[in-house]
């Protein structure tokens, strides 16, 4: 490209109302209170949100609220947490056409609310969901990355995997990059004590970044000690701006464009 067409196109990109997709959030159960927050978000910039799914109950109502509610998509899946109860439900609803990804689902060492060897099942379950019907998977790992990994391997690769939430380092995150995985910035990104973090989010090339909020959880730095909002997937976004270099504008523009290509969402109200 001439130099003078890319400053061009930086300039026209710059000039645009920034757009975000909020990929992983998780809605409250009243639906009048989740309409606010989308509303909220919508004023922000945030031109589709990802309602994710951590049990069957959980995924069953996500699933409802995107009926509901515009730019809003579902996914279904049973969180580490969850894992001693199955997966029984969750392939009818994988397979229901209404769900845009698989999860979140993975291995959580932290707490170990279910056992480490139900969650491995549960999550090589949902791997080989995830496969059989072509949706991606939205992976939740914690104290457990050696483990997510063999389990990986053990499985056929998913279409796309999303390190949601990414708590590792560049050690870590070159892992998740091998493998094909994105990785999902939180309001993390932004805490002090986050520097493992911010060093992994130096290294991810823009075609494999993504920011989220995890609303209601994990608010950015000012905000927080707050209940967080999808409104405030843009602060995030400028906190990988701040780490990585890009420009504001760049970080929206990449990490939009490959949510909706992962999730294969529209870009609800987003200019052509």
């Amino acid at each position: 490209m001439d130099p003078h067409d890319a400053m061009e196109t930086v300039d026209a990109m710059e000039s645009r109302p920034l757009r975000w997709v909020d990929h992983h959030c998780h809605l409250p159960a009243d639906l009048d209170a989740a309409r606010s927050l989308v509303e909220g978000a919508r004023a922000a910039g945030v031109v589709a949100l990802v309602d994710v799914g951590c049990d069957l109950a959980g995924s069953e109502a996500a699933i409802e609220r995107a009926r509901r509610l515009d730019g809003v998509h579902a996914t279904a899946g049973v969180h580490p947490h969850e894992a001693s109860g199955g997966i029984e439900g969750i392939e009818a609803l994988a397979r229901s056409g209404e769900v845009v990804a698989i999860g979140e689902c993975g291995l959580d060492f932290h707490y170990l609310h279910s056992p480490a060897p139900a969650q491995r099942e549960v999550f090589a379950a949902q791997v080989e969901l995830a496969v059989a019907v072509g949706l991606p998977l939205v992976i939740h790992t914690r104290d457990a990355w050696r483990e997510t990994f063999d389990v990986l391997a053990a499985c056929p690769s998913p279409v796309a995997m999303v390190f949601h939430c990414f708590t590792g380092g560049p050690d870590e995150a070159k892992l998740a990059l091998d493998v094909g995985g994105y990785l999902s910035f939180s309001g993390i990104i932004s805490f002090p004590s986050a520097d493992d973090v911010r060093a992994a989010a130096t290294l991810c090339p823009h075609d494999r970044v993504l920011v989220e909020t995890d609303s209601p959880y994990l608010a950015p730095v000012p905000h927080r000690g707050r209940p967080n909002r999808p409104e405030l997937v843009p602060v995030v976004g400028a906190a990988v701006a701040e780490v990585t270099g890009m420009s504001l504008a760049e970080v929206a523009a990449c990490t939009s464009t490959n949510a909706a290509a992962v999730y294969g969402v529209a870009l609800h109200g987003a200019e052509s």
